[in-house]
């Protein structure tokens, strides 16, 4: 694996966990009145065609990243539906 990919890697693994504790306060807490409706559906299906993008080029670190931040933003955007 080159440095390239593995900087990729890092990159990817940084800004997916970062969703982590936005994901565990809206659970615990199913306080979302700070979470903007219309920017995380928009967001969330930007994150999904760069899922998409990625599969098509094959790239392993776009593929990871975006695989679980789709579902990190998901499930975001669910409990701010659901608790709005």
């Amino acid at each position: 694996m080159n440095s390239i990919k593995i900087l990729g890697l890092v990159a990817a693994t940084l800004t997916t966990i970062s969703f982590l504790p936005q994901v565990v306060q809206s659970w615990k807490t199913k306080d979302v009145k700070g979470i903007s409706l219309p920017m995380y559906t928009i967001f969330t299906f930007g994150v999904f065609l760069w899922l998409m993008y990625g599969l098509f080029v094959k790239d392993l670190p776009v593929i990871l990243a975006n695989s679980f931040i789709f579902i990190f933003a998901s499930l975001i955007l669910i409990l701010k539906i659901k608790y709005r």
